[in-house]
């Protein structure tokens, strides 16, 4: 099966990828619900500031018919462009996927979904976080 998006990278690569391209941007297509309650990933001190576009709004979950548009002006804005690299992460990597699908439809070259998202699958218990993910690997996030 063909993905319309460049590549499927894992959290760990995609920090490094963070911390060594100053042309790459990390943005977090989850809901604001989820930046404040879940938490939010923290990128590297040299790296760009992340984006946060809620790719889908609760509570309807309908997409956003504006997130293209304001992803790209925000990228365009902070000083990358449409051959910058992407990272788009979301709660397991599923909206993730459509948003680095529909960015490469807008026109950006570069676009990667994060395998696992910021808090992979559930464990055998139900809960998140702990087996796979940002936070399951340890990389910096914050919770409000």
């Amino acid at each position: 099966m063909s993905r319309s998006y460049k590549g499927d990278v894992s959290v760990e690569e995609c920090w490094s990828a963070l911390q060594s391209d100053s042309q790459s941007f990390l943005v977090d297509v989850r809901t604001s619900a989820e930046w404040n309650f879940v938490g939010f990933p923290l990128v590297p001190e040299n790296g760009r500031d992340a984006v946060f576009a809620e790719w889908q709004s609760y509570p309807t979950m309908a997409v956003d018919p504006g997130f293209t548009d304001r992803v790209g002006a925000a990228v365009r804005a902070a000083g990358g462009s449409e051959t910058s690299k992407l990272y788009f992460l979301c709660r397991s990597g599923a909206r993730s996927m459509s948003s680095a699908a529909a960015m490469t439809a807008a026109g950006f070259s570069d676009c990667y979904n994060i395998l696992d998202g910021f808090e992979g699958p559930p464990d055998p218990d139900g809960h998140r976080g702990h087996q796979a993910g940002w936070k399951a690997a340890g990389l910096p996030w914050r919770q409000k």
